[in-house]
């Protein structure tokens, strides 16, 4: 666990602003972690502290994000409660699986799953704002492909946001912005069960989540306000370029 000594005012104003940057970028077009978790383990957190800490800051963003949706009847809790559930029991199987894998591999591969997701970002179309035929049955998507990004969740994080929209844009034929809303749900869900896990392993730095929750408040509710109105391939540009900085960075401070 990181040393109490290293955490200074000048870091937690630093994860601060980081943290309402993410919680706004995750909010609008998903990513926030692949700037969050790099930014945790660049300030000295352990791996699994980090990832954990992560999820604790997270939840405050994605809880916020949910709520908005809910009040502004984007989504409905009939429309998303059995995908939450298994959103939510994917991210635990994930979660508890991280708990064993050696924290000397996690710092090798941390940054790959990040170049891959960033790489992802980079080259994968923007999906458009259209409906069209759903590609897999609802059950399918429920039971598998929910679960699955769910599981990644708990095991990484980065990118969840987006995985689950794409996923109701490409496989549900659903158009963007429903995807969209329906993904804050999801993403609470998987941050919540997570949270659970890392809790039950001690594995969360609270001085700087706590500092860290209170700016994904603010980004997320930045973020709820403009989601309407901003065109996500910008968004999605700005992440790639923070996740590539990052990146380099942690090469930086790693070699």
């Amino acid at each position: 666990m990181m040393d109490l000594a290293q955490i200074t005012i000048e870091l937690l104003l630093i994860l601060f602003i980081v943290a309402m940057v993410a919680g706004l970028l995750d909010t609008l077009a998903g990513g926030g972690g692949l700037i969050s978790v790099p930014a945790l383990i660049l300030s000295g957190v352990g791996p699994l502290a980090a990832l954990g800490t992560n999820k604790l800051q997270g939840c405050m963003g994605t809880a916020t994000a949910t709520l908005m949706m809910l009040r502004a009847r984007r989504v409905t809790w009939h429309q998303v409660k059995g995908l939450m559930l298994c959103a939510f029991l994917g991210a635990m199987l994930g979660a508890t699986a991280i708990q064993f894998i050696n924290t000397e591999h996690l710092n090798y591969v941390i940054p790959i799953v990040i170049l891959f997701i960033g790489l992802y970002f980079l080259v994968s179309p923007t999906p458009v704002n259209v409906n069209s035929k759903p590609l897999v049955s609802k059950k399918r998507y429920q039971y598998l492909i929910i679960p699955t990004v769910g599981c990644y969740d708990g095991l990484f994080g980065p990118g969840t946001g987006s995985f689950f929209t794409l996923a109701g844009v490409s496989l549900r034929g659903k158009d963007i912005i429903t995807s969209t809303a329906i993904a804050k749900t999801l993403n609470f869900s998987t941050n919540i069960a997570s949270l659970i896990i890392f809790l039950m392993a001690g594995k969360i730095v609270w001085s700087i989540g706590l500092v860290m929750m209170l700016g994904q408040i603010i980004g997320a509710w930045l973020g709820s306000h403009c989601l309407f109105s901003i065109n996500p391939k910008y968004l999605r540009i700005l992440v790639v370029i923070m996740c590539f900085g990052m990146l380099i960075k942690y090469s930086y401070d790693m070699f």
